[in-house]
């Protein structure tokens, strides 16, 4: 049915490629979301003394933050929160700044209290607003970056459910499913490695590569935990491929899921079938990059 391109791009090479990629690629987007959530919508005039001077603390601190002032950010949308408890803008801009600080995979407790202070604050929104999709958005987005160092996957659960609720909300909206579908292969991906390094340590004579199927001593386990995620996955990707037909990061991320499809597969010509659907995506991707940059 695919016409594949393994001669030109070698499936073991093509899948690490796409990896690296993708890591900065998500960061981009994750960077994105924190611009875009720092310009919440606009509020009613202030009707008293203190929310004037909330407005007054709220355009400081936007200044701050914009010119990389960050303490002197935090300050001033702090002072603004307690003038005016209702005033999203604030809340929202204090959860920017803190999420905007915070380093994906640094170990340190400061970096750490960033991101717990981010998500704290976006909870916050979420107590005043709760279909704030914003504050959505920035917990599921910064949870998931606090889950990869140190690997906690009831973490990435959690971060799931916030994408799960944006679907919800906005059904319609590209982004949450394609998160949805990131965090399964996550889940999924991990625990492949984890069953072939076993699978290696216990049978040294008889070690299995990267780019072989799972032998079906351990294959029916791996279905029985994640082929289901891994279903998830790929059906989150597609939805999210139809609503953006040249969604690339969702169809580079399809790929990769279609390739441990093929790890959970007991026919060789099924397994054959899904590698040649993921290398026909890889193909793709570089379609819709060469029309981008024309």
């Amino acid at each position: 049915m695919y016409k594949s391109r393994s001669n030109v791009f070698p499936r073991s090479i093509c899948l690490e490629l796409v990896i690296v990629c993708l890591v900065l690629l998500s960061e981009l987007t994750a960077a994105k979301s924190f611009a875009q959530e720092a310009q919440p919508q606009q509020e009613a005039p202030p009707q008293t003394e203190e929310q004037r001077q909330a407005r007054q603390a709220l355009n400081e601190g936007v200044q701050n933050f914009k010119s990389g002032q960050y303490d002197e950010a935090i300050v001033a949308f702090q002072r603004a929160k307690l003038l005016d408890q209702r005033m999203m803008k604030a809340r929202l801009y204090l959860a920017t700044v803190y999420a905007s600080q915070y380093i994906p995979g640094a170990p340190s407790e400061k970096n750490q209290e960033l991101g717990r202070k981010a998500v704290e604050e976006f909870r916050g929104v979420l107590d005043i607003d709760p279909q704030n999709l914003s504050a959505i958005d920035g917990i599921g987005s910064i949870i998931f970056q606090m889950a990869g160092t140190p690997y906690d996957p009831e973490n990435f659960q959690e971060s799931m459910s916030y994408h799960q609720k944006h679907v919800a909300l906005q059904p319609k909206d590209a982004e949450p499913y394609y998160w949805v579908g990131v965090i399964d292969w996550t889940l999924s991906f991990r625990a492949n490695n984890e069953v072939r390094a076993g699978y290696n340590q216990a049978h040294v004579a008889h070690q299995i590569k990267d780019t072989e199927s799972l032998p079906t001593v351990v294959r029916e386990e791996y279905i029985r935990k994640y082929g289901s995620i891994i279903d998830e996955g790929i059906e989150s990707m597609k939805h999210a491929i139809e609503l953006r037909p040249d969604y690339d990061d969702a169809m580079a991320y399809l790929n990769l899921l279609y390739r441990r499809k093929a790890d959970a597969v007991a026919s060789p010509s099924e397994r054959d079938d899904l590698l040649l659907m993921a290398d026909y995506l890889v193909d793709r991707i570089k379609e819709i990059k060469w029309k981008r940059a024309e």
